[in-house]
């Protein structure tokens, strides 16, 4: 009698022991996954942010471009003028 009641608790303990087991290994699995849900949304959020970063790097280039145009064209003009007045200094002179 007390070995049957030796095996019958053994085998409720082993019961228990794989319930909780199971039981464990599902919220684990569940916690990663919410985890990694939440890494992927940061990885995108940052994903974004890298895009946007890109476009007014794009935009500024753009603009950086034009500026420097625009300042050949007056160093150009400003040239010009100066030699017109030089001209005009020694037609005067």
């Amino acid at each position: 009698m007390n070995i049957e009641i030796g095996v019958l608790c053994a085998i409720i303990g082993a019961a228990l022991s794989f319930l909780t087991f199971n039981r464990n290994r599902d919220k684990g699995v569940k916690n990663d996954a919410s985890e990694s849900a939440v890494i992927r949304t940061k990885l995108d959020n940052i994903n974004s942010g890298v895009e946007s970063i890109r476009i007014d790097i794009k935009a500024n280039e753009r603009r950086v471009s034009e500026l420097s145009e625009r300042v050949i064209r007056v160093e150009e003009s400003s040239k010009q003028a100066h030699k017109r007045l030089d001209n005009m200094e020694r037609e005067s002179v």
